[in-house]
C-alpha cells in the first residue's frame, strides 16, 4: 500500500441509501466495498442486518457480508487486524476501495485504530455478566449514565457488549470510559476520504418505517424464529430480533412488536448521526448527489 491508494469511507445513519451509493462509486472506480458494519458479517440473518441484496452483491465485490457464523466471537479489534490485512491485498490491484457502514467503532477501528484500554478483570466481567441475565441491559446502561453521561449519550444502548465493557472500564479504573477514548489516530498506508450521507429528519424516519415494513413482507419474523434458539449471543442483541423474541416470548403482541423495530430503528440513527457527527474529516451530501460525491473525491489530494 501508498500513498496513491485511497480509501473512500462512506457512513451515515441506518436506512439513509449508504449501500446504494457504495455501489454507484465501486463501478465508477472499478472498486472493490468493503463493508464495516457489525451485524452486516454474520451469516443466516440479511433481512435484519439490511444486507445487499442479490442483484447488489452482483454489482460489485464485496467483502465481510456473511462472512462470519452468528456463534463467532468478533469484535471491532477484531475487524481491525482482519480488514487491514484484507486491504493490504486489494490495493495490489486497486487504486481505490470502498468503506461502508454505519457501525462507528467499525469505521473507527479501519481508519484510526482502537484506543489501548486496560485489559478485563475476569471477576469483574463476570459479576457484569451475571447483572446483565438478571438485571436487563437497561440496568447496566442506567449505571453508565450515572458514571459516564457522555459515552451514555453515544453508545448504542441496545447493544450489551459495548454497554457491558463501556461499564467495565469506568467500574474497574474510577474514569469515565469516554475520557480514555483518546482518540490518537494510528497512522494507515493509504489515504482516507470519508462521505456522510444526511437527509431530512422526517424523510429519513418515513424511510426507515418504509424499511421495517418491507422487511417483515421479506420474512424478517421467520428469520428471527430461526435463530430464536441462539436469542443470547451478541450478534442477535440487535434492533429488530430482540423485539420479534419479545413477541415470541408472548410479552408483545406483532403489531407491537413492529412498532417497537420502528421507533427503535429511529433512535439508532439518531444516535449514528450523533457519533459521525464529531468526525470533522467527514463530508456530508445527500445519498442521490453522485456527482457532487465524485467531484469532491476526484477534488481530494
Amino acid at each position: 500500500m501508498n500513498t496513491d491508494s485511497r480509501l473512500i469511507v462512506i457512513v451515515g445513519p441506518t436506512g439513509c441509501g449508504k449501500t446504494d451509493l457504495s455501489i454507484r462509486l465501486a463501478q465508477h472506480y472499478a472498486a472493490p466495498i468493503v463493508s464495516a458494519d457489525s451485524r452486516q458479517i454474520y451469516r443466516g440473518i440479511p433481512i435484519g442486518t439490511a444486507q445487499p441484496a442479490a442483484e447488489q452483491l452482483a454489482a460489485a465485490e464485496h467483502h465481510f457480508i456473511a462472512s462470519h457464523q452468528i456463534t463467532d466471537d468478533f469484535n471491532c479489534g477484531e475487524y481491525e487486524v482482519q480488514a487491514l490485512a484484507l486491504l493490504g491485498q486489494l490495493f495490489r490491484t486497486h487504486s481505490t476501495v470502498i468503506a461502508v457502514g454505519g457501525s462507528g467503532l467499525y469505521v473507527q477501528a479501519l481508519c484510526q485504530g482502537m484506543d489501548d484500554l486496560p485489559k478485563a478483570d475476569p471477576e469483574l466481567r463476570r459479576q457484569l455478566t451475571l447483572r446483565m441475565e438478571r438485571e436487563g441491559i437497561a440496568a447496566l446502561a442506567e449505571e453508565l449514565r450515572r458514571l459516564d453521561p457522555d459515552y451514555y449519550a453515544a453508545v448504542d444502548r441496545s447493544n450489551p457488549a459495548r454497554v457491558q465493557r463501556a461499564l467495565e472500564v469506568c467500574i474497574q479504573t474510577g474514569i469515565p470510559y469516554s475520557r480514555q477514548r483518546s482518540g490518537v489516530r494510528r497512522e494507515r498506508p493509504f489515504r482516507i476520504i470519508k462521505i456522510g450521507l444526511q437527509l431530512p429528519r422526517e424523510e429519513l424516519y418515513a424511510r426507515i418505517d418504509r424499511r421495517v415494513d418491507a422487511m417483515m413482507a421479506e420474512g424478517l419474523e421467520q428469520e428471527a424464529r430461526a435463530v430464536y434458539p441462539f436469542r443470547e449471543l451478541n450478534s442477535l442483541q440487535t434492533v429488530g430480533y430482540k423485539e420479534l423474541f419479545e413477541m415470541f416470548d408472548g410479552t408483545l403482541t406483532r403489531e407491537q412488536a413492529v412498532e417497537l423495530i420502528k421507533r427503535n430503528t429511529r433512535r439508532y440513527a439518531k444516535r449514528q448521526m450523533t457519533w459521525f457527527r464529531r468526525d470533522p474529516q467527514i463530508e456530508w451530501f445527500a445519498p442521490d448527489d453522485t456527482a457532487h460525491i465524485i467531484g469532491h473525491i476526484d477534488g481530494t489530494r
